[in-house]
């Protein structure tokens, strides 16, 4: 996972403030869902005189800050010192987004679990998710009853507050969601996804009527909560000011502030939207905001302290969990993003602050790391050319794909546009533009569209009408058979958003059993010889493991390793994966040669749509490629026959390795 980087300067043991398990907890927000309702919540919002604090410290920020590999023993370790001592919080947000697939894909570990573990030690508190409407937690359209299943199965497991959003601001696409989080009884909080900028005199897309028209629809859609989801950090505090007050006259439900610190002042923007009557806002806990995640919640609880609208959370309980965070967070340095102050280009480039440190994760993957100006250049000349969109996930993750793709193809927005240049471009911008996402603000610009579609019809309706149902029993069955196992409710879910990655954990996890019980370092960064670490696999049960040394390569490709369990000395023999296979010389793709098709980008070919001999027109699929989540498929460029598949499904790849031969016509 972090291979090559450098390890935590002495990362410090993580100290756990105490509880006392025998106390009575205060009743919380969760206590009044639970007896009254959603509908009680939301009028118990509006009468409060001080400002509701949403915590974000356990999902979006630490997402925004280092590429959401936050793992669930770091979570959980804290949550009930929460319970106990800020019983006060309107709620914990914890779930839902990023953190869903990253679970599975990089920490091996079960997201349900997670909410699970948490609801089990904040009873009292309610647990915030956030939904990407028909998008559940991924990055596609579902079919309804998928999407419905899926909420139901988060309210059933541990989930209040749904924050439901569209990523193109398209009410019709949030209703399916919407109405499943309102019939399982728990609060649905519909966001305006916040773009342009309000206090510009020449904004016309996103303008205030825009905003305020939106919001009357989600209020008759049946809300209890309108937020306002900033995930850019580009409301700046007289925008703010403006948009709370107006919406506080124009429409009768409670509203929540989320905002990014991108810019180094959105913290000045919540004591704008707090002057302007909003209801609750969102902060992280001060070691883990700034930056690309939220405002600092330390800074803005003292700011308000002593005002008309304090937070009404205990002082100490902040220094102590804070003082947590800050030891937990210095074990995670590997994947910070180098980011040292505010950056002002936010409001050129307009990148989600969950997504900013994502991106840069995978630009460091697809060897783009140096060139970060470059793609953030690209990333806004990208929005512009695709129409000024809003860019949240999904559709945040089609600029920045299409961005990526364009600066390890050494493509340029002449290239892209140019109607007689063949383009391969990745999946999620042929899915964009086919409507598949909804439909953007304005329309898609019509000369990139039938460019992207290759005389493909797009979608003009919902994406989830033309889907058909999924059939959840056959599709249990199909998945049990694959696993050789039981699945629950809740793993069914899991495997209806991202089978193929549910199918890759549940096949670690039956290989090295449960990775969580591992202490974070140890997980990210492995044993240096000499050092012994403690594994507590259950309650009361402690493996004692000391690395002692590691044998030389034998003929098989496999190494001794020495250690001790418990003082008793242990060898295993394993892999060395650096050493697998025989070295072979790669064959580049012939630019001169329109047969030769080479991968265009870095990654890994996922799979292939053609064998040997199979005859291909010009612009049909020939293979998948993946790097870092984005998909691209390869289409031919001209008609003939596979004459060679040279590197086969599975194969790591460089830019220009060629692929497949097609024999021309």
């Amino acid at each position: 996972e972090v291979k090559g980087r450098p390890l935590p300067n002495n990362p410090p043991e993580i100290k756990i403030p105490k509880t006392n398990r025998k106390a009575v907890l205060q009743a919380g927000t969760k206590t009044l869902l639970e007896n009254e309702g959603a509908e009680a919540v939301s009028k118990w919002m509006l009468e409060q005189k001080n400002v509701l604090i949403t915590d974000t410290t356990m999902r979006d920020a630490h997402q925004s800050l280092f590429a959401t590999r936050m793992r669930s023993k770091d979570l959980v370790a804290i949550a009930p010192y929460y319970a106990e001592h800020l019983s006060e919080l309107f709620s914990l947000e914890c779930w839902g987004g990023a953190t869903f697939d990253v679970a599975m894909r990089f920490l091996t570990e079960c997201p349900w679990k997670r909410l699970n573990d948490i609801r089990d030690a904040v009873p009292n508190v309610m647990l915030q998710m956030l939904l990407r409407a028909s998008n559940g937690v991924g990055y596609k359209n579902y079919p309804d009853n998928v999407v419905k299943y899926f909420t139901q199965q988060a309210a059933k497991e541990g989930v209040d507050v749904f924050r439901v959003f569209d990523s193109l601001n398209w009410v019709d696409n949030m209703r399916v969601a919407m109405d499943a989080v309102i019939e399982s009884g728990k609060v649905c909080e519909a966001a305006i996804c916040y773009s342009g900028d309000l206090t510009n005199p020449n904004e016309d897309k996103y303008t205030l009527s825009y905003y305020v028209d939106m919001a009357k629809q989600l209020e008759a859609a049946g809300a209890h909560i309108i937020g306002i989801k900033d995930m850019a950090g580009l409301v700046k505090p007289e925008a703010a000011r403006l948009l709370v007050s107006t919406l506080k006259q124009e429409v009768g439900l409670p509203l929540h502030f989320h905002t990014h610190d991108t810019s180094g002042i959105s913290a000045a923007s919540v004591l704008a939207a707090v002057d302007a009557g909003v209801d609750a806002v969102d902060a992280a806990f001060d070691v883990m905001s700034g930056l690309t995640s939220q405002p600092n919640l330390g800074s803005i609880h003292s700011a308000l302290k002593y005002g008309e609208r304090p937070t009404g959370l205990n002082d100490n309980a902040l220094t102590k969990i804070n003082n947590y965070w800050e030891d937990v967070r210095r074990h995670y340095a590997g994947f910070e993003a180098g980011i040292k102050s505010g950056a002002s280009d936010v409001y050129i480039h307009e990148m989600p602050g969950g997504q900013y440190t994502n991106l840069k994760e995978q630009a460091r993957g697809l060897g783009l790391e140096q060139k970060w100006p470059e793609v953030a250049k690209t990333y806004a000349d990208v929005n512009k050319m695709f129409g000024n969109i809003v860019k949240v996930t999904p559709s945040s993750k089609v600029v920045g794909d299409m961005a990526l793709y364009m600066m390890t193809s050494d493509l340029t927005v002449e290239h892209v546009e140019d109607a007689n240049k063949d383009i391969a471009f990745p999946a999620s911008v042929i899915e964009f533009f086919k409507g598949e996402l909804g439909q953007p603000v304005g329309g898609f610009p019509k000369a990139l569209q039938d460019k992207v579609l290759k005389g493909e019809v797009a979608l003009t309706d919902r994406p989830g009408k033309s889907l058909a149902s999924v059939d959840l029993v056959a599709e249990r069955k199909m998945v049990e058979k694959l696993v050789d196992y039981k699945i629950t409710d809740a793993e069914l879910a899991s495997h209806l958003m991202y089978p193929q990655v549910f199918k890759e954990y549940m096949a670690r996890r039956a290989k090295f059993g449960d990775l969580s019980v591992l202490p974070t370092d140890i997980f990210f960064y492995g044993l240096e010889v000499g050092r012994e670490a403690n594994v507590e696999i259950q309650t009361g049960m402690t493996l004692i493991i000391r690395y002692l040394a590691v044998g030389d390569v034998d003929e098989d490709g496999m190494r001794k390793v020495f250690f001790e369990l418990n003082g008793q000395p242990r060898t295993v023999r394993i892999e060395d994966d650096a050493l697998i296979g025989d070295v072979v010389q790669v064959r580049k793709a012939d630019s001169t040669d329109e047969g030769h098709i080479g991968a265009p980008m870095p990654g890994l070919v996922a799979n292939f749509a053609v064998n040997v001999g199979d005859k291909v027109q010009k612009g049909d699929r020939l293979f998948i490629m993946e790097a870092m989540k984005m998909e691209t498929a390869v289409y031919a460029e001209i008609s003939g026959t596979i004459k060679e598949i040279v590197l086969g499904a599975g194969k790591r790849v460089e830019a220009h390795d060629l692929v497949v031969v097609i024999d021309v016509v």
